[in-house]
């Protein structure tokens, strides 16, 4: 079985009020990031391929769509761009070969030992195993566009 985090739908006059309230206190610029399963309010996600029944569809195409949403809103010059896994995370380092190692041999672990229901997660300096329910029962967000 599988399952997904689902993105918390957004208002695109929101992030152009925060866009406008950012240009008021002198910044004449800014980012705005959109995840590929990210939907407007009452909206529905793009999906660029559809798959074969059972495959989880391609989704893509938001970014262009808050763009143009921005774009029309404030009048203000906006770029798409769709960051692909280098520029997501560069080049690993020792610490990330070490820790994906480390995670590995846990999530290995509590499948042998029968421990389902569970993540492995690096709370320093140990790898812990944290139920499922815990991880995805509260919501944790960046900076809300409504701060």
């Amino acid at each position: 079985m599988t399952s997904a985090v689902p993105e918390i739908p957004f208002e695109i006059d929101l992030v152009c009020d925060k866009i406008r309230q950012l240009e008021q206190t002198g910044r004449h610029y800014g980012i705005v990031v959109a995840a590929e399963g990210a939907v407007p309010v009452g909206g529905q996600a793009i999906v660029r391929e559809h798959r074969a029944a059972g495959a989880t569809e391609r989704l893509g195409g938001i970014g262009e769509m808050v763009a143009r949403g921005i774009t029309e809103r404030t009048g203000k010059e906006t770029r798409s761009l769709v960051l692909g896994h280098l520029q997501r995370g560069g080049s690993p380092t020792t610490f990330d070969r070490l820790l994906a190692l480390r995670l590995g041999s846990a999530a290995v672990r509590a499948v042998a030992e029968g421990d389902f229901g569970v993540m492995v997660a690096y709370n320093p300096p140990h790898i812990t195993r944290v139920p499922l329910a815990d991880a995805v029962g509260r919501p944790r967000s960046c900076r809300s566009i409504r701060e």
